[in-house]
Protein backbone atom coordinates (compact mmCIF):
# COMPACT_ATOMS: atom_id res chain seq x y z
CA UNK A 1 0.00 0.00 0.00
CA UNK A 2 2.91 2.35 1.55
CA UNK A 3 4.35 1.23 -1.94
CA UNK A 4 1.73 2.05 -4.50
CA UNK A 5 1.54 5.69 -2.75
CA UNK A 6 4.75 6.61 -3.18
CA UNK A 7 4.43 5.72 -7.10
CA UNK A 8 1.70 7.55 -7.43
CA UNK A 9 3.11 10.38 -6.15
CA UNK A 10 6.18 9.91 -8.41
CA UNK A 11 4.01 9.03 -11.50
CA UNK A 12 2.27 13.19 -10.61
CA UNK A 13 5.04 14.51 -10.25
CA UNK A 14 6.33 13.34 -13.52
CA UNK A 15 3.58 13.98 -15.60
CA UNK A 16 3.40 17.95 -13.65
CA UNK A 17 7.63 18.44 -14.59
CA UNK A 18 6.46 17.14 -18.06
CA UNK A 19 3.80 19.43 -18.29
CA UNK A 20 6.08 22.40 -17.01
CA UNK A 21 8.67 21.39 -19.62
CA UNK A 22 6.11 21.31 -22.67
CA UNK A 23 4.96 24.57 -21.66
CA UNK A 24 8.28 25.98 -21.57
CA UNK A 25 9.07 24.51 -24.42
CA UNK A 26 5.91 26.41 -26.62
CA UNK A 27 7.15 29.97 -25.95
CA UNK A 28 9.40 29.99 -29.16
CA UNK A 29 7.56 29.70 -32.62
CA UNK A 30 9.19 27.27 -34.64
CA UNK A 31 12.31 29.17 -36.13
CA UNK A 32 12.85 29.19 -39.89
CA UNK A 33 15.89 31.30 -41.42
CA UNK A 34 16.45 28.87 -43.98
CA UNK A 35 15.56 31.69 -46.72
CA UNK A 36 17.57 34.24 -45.42
CA UNK A 37 20.78 34.47 -47.46
CA UNK A 38 24.16 33.57 -46.47
CA UNK A 39 26.41 35.95 -44.46
CA UNK A 40 29.27 37.58 -47.24
CA UNK A 41 32.90 37.01 -46.38
CA UNK A 42 33.78 38.23 -43.16
CA UNK A 43 30.35 38.48 -41.98
CA UNK A 44 28.40 36.89 -39.29
CA UNK A 45 24.58 35.88 -39.43
CA UNK A 46 23.27 36.34 -35.96
CA UNK A 47 19.41 36.29 -35.02
CA UNK A 48 16.97 37.46 -31.94
CA UNK A 49 14.11 34.52 -31.67
CA UNK A 50 12.14 36.40 -29.18
CA UNK A 51 9.45 34.28 -26.76
CA UNK A 52 5.56 34.54 -27.53
CA UNK A 53 4.51 36.85 -25.45
CA UNK A 54 1.20 38.19 -24.77
CA UNK A 55 0.14 41.85 -25.88
CA UNK A 56 2.46 40.90 -27.91
CA UNK A 57 1.16 44.83 -29.78
CA UNK A 58 2.65 46.20 -26.42
CA UNK A 59 5.89 45.21 -26.45
CA UNK A 60 9.04 46.88 -28.68
CA UNK A 61 12.65 45.63 -29.41
CA UNK A 62 15.57 47.62 -28.68
CA UNK A 63 18.83 46.61 -30.45
CA UNK A 64 22.61 47.50 -29.66
CA UNK A 65 25.51 46.67 -32.05
CA UNK A 66 28.53 46.86 -31.16
CA UNK A 67 31.65 45.98 -29.35
CA UNK A 68 33.83 45.50 -26.17
CA UNK A 69 36.47 47.94 -25.91
CA UNK A 70 38.97 49.28 -23.19
CA UNK A 71 37.81 53.25 -23.10
CA UNK A 72 39.03 56.39 -21.38
CA UNK A 73 36.32 58.41 -19.29
CA UNK A 74 34.81 59.85 -22.47
CA UNK A 75 31.54 59.22 -24.22
CA UNK A 76 31.85 56.82 -27.26
CA UNK A 77 30.16 55.22 -30.11
CA UNK A 78 30.58 53.01 -33.08
CA UNK A 79 31.20 54.64 -36.17
CA UNK A 80 28.73 52.98 -38.60
CA UNK A 81 25.05 52.27 -39.78
CA UNK A 82 22.10 49.74 -40.01
CA UNK A 83 20.62 49.15 -42.82
CA UNK A 84 16.83 47.83 -43.01
CA UNK A 85 16.87 45.17 -46.09
CA UNK A 86 13.68 43.44 -47.51
CA UNK A 87 13.57 39.79 -48.69
CA UNK A 88 12.40 39.62 -51.91
CA UNK A 89 9.71 37.42 -51.84
CA UNK A 90 9.10 36.65 -48.74
CA UNK A 91 7.69 40.43 -47.30
CA UNK A 92 10.48 40.13 -44.40
CA UNK A 93 13.03 42.19 -43.33
CA UNK A 94 16.80 42.07 -42.52
CA UNK A 95 19.53 43.71 -40.95
CA UNK A 96 23.31 44.78 -42.68
CA UNK A 97 25.58 46.73 -40.45
CA UNK A 98 28.20 48.60 -41.77
CA UNK A 99 30.89 49.12 -39.61
CA UNK A 100 34.79 48.92 -39.86
CA UNK A 101 34.92 48.88 -35.99
CA UNK A 102 36.09 52.58 -35.27
CA UNK A 103 34.85 54.53 -32.86
CA UNK A 104 34.52 58.34 -32.26
CA UNK A 105 33.06 60.13 -28.84
CA UNK A 106 33.83 63.60 -27.11
CA UNK A 107 37.04 65.23 -26.45
CA UNK A 108 37.25 65.69 -22.63
CA UNK A 109 40.39 65.25 -20.44
CA UNK A 110 40.25 62.43 -18.61
CA UNK A 111 42.72 63.10 -15.61
CA UNK A 112 43.51 59.41 -14.54
CA UNK A 113 44.00 58.40 -18.04
CA UNK A 114 42.43 54.82 -16.55
CA UNK A 115 40.62 52.70 -19.31
CA UNK A 116 37.91 50.21 -19.02
CA UNK A 117 36.16 47.77 -20.82
CA UNK A 118 32.53 49.34 -22.38
CA UNK A 119 30.14 47.94 -24.29
CA UNK A 120 30.79 50.61 -27.57
CA UNK A 121 27.57 50.77 -30.20
CA UNK A 122 25.87 52.26 -33.17
CA UNK A 123 22.74 54.02 -32.88
CA UNK A 124 20.40 51.59 -30.93
CA UNK A 125 16.90 50.84 -32.74
CA UNK A 126 13.77 50.18 -31.75
CA UNK A 127 11.40 47.58 -33.65
CA UNK A 128 8.33 45.82 -33.08
CA UNK A 129 7.84 42.17 -31.23
CA UNK A 130 6.95 39.57 -33.41
CA UNK A 131 8.10 36.41 -32.08
CA UNK A 132 6.95 34.71 -35.19
CA UNK A 133 9.78 35.54 -37.20
CA UNK A 134 13.00 36.05 -36.20
CA UNK A 135 15.30 39.72 -36.19
CA UNK A 136 18.46 38.46 -38.62
CA UNK A 137 21.18 40.78 -38.54
CA UNK A 138 24.60 40.31 -41.21
CA UNK A 139 27.31 41.98 -38.82
CA UNK A 140 31.12 41.83 -39.08
CA UNK A 141 32.74 39.17 -37.26
CA UNK A 142 34.14 41.15 -34.66
CA UNK A 143 30.70 43.21 -33.59
CA UNK A 144 27.66 41.25 -32.06
CA UNK A 145 24.17 42.35 -31.29
CA UNK A 146 22.51 42.83 -28.01
CA UNK A 147 18.68 43.35 -27.19
CA UNK A 148 16.33 44.10 -24.69
CA UNK A 149 12.68 43.98 -24.27
CA UNK A 150 10.71 47.30 -23.97
CA UNK A 151 7.39 47.07 -22.19
CA UNK A 152 5.12 49.43 -21.03
CA UNK A 153 4.41 51.14 -18.25
CA UNK A 154 0.92 49.60 -16.81
CA UNK A 155 -0.16 53.30 -15.94
CA UNK A 156 -1.78 55.64 -18.45
CA UNK A 157 -0.93 58.81 -17.67
CA UNK A 158 -2.18 62.45 -18.41
CA UNK A 159 -0.70 65.28 -20.41
CA UNK A 160 -0.75 68.67 -18.38
CA UNK A 161 -2.82 71.50 -19.50
CA UNK A 162 -1.94 74.91 -19.40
Amino acid sequence: MRFSKTLMTGLIMLAGVNAFAQKKAEKFEKLEIEMFPKAKDGFKQVYIQLPVAKNESDLKVEFFVGAEKLLDCNKHFLMGNVKTQDLQGWGYNYYEVESNGETGGTLMACPDQKKTKKFVTLQPEIVRYNSKLPLVFYVPKDLEVRYRILRPDAKIKSAVQR
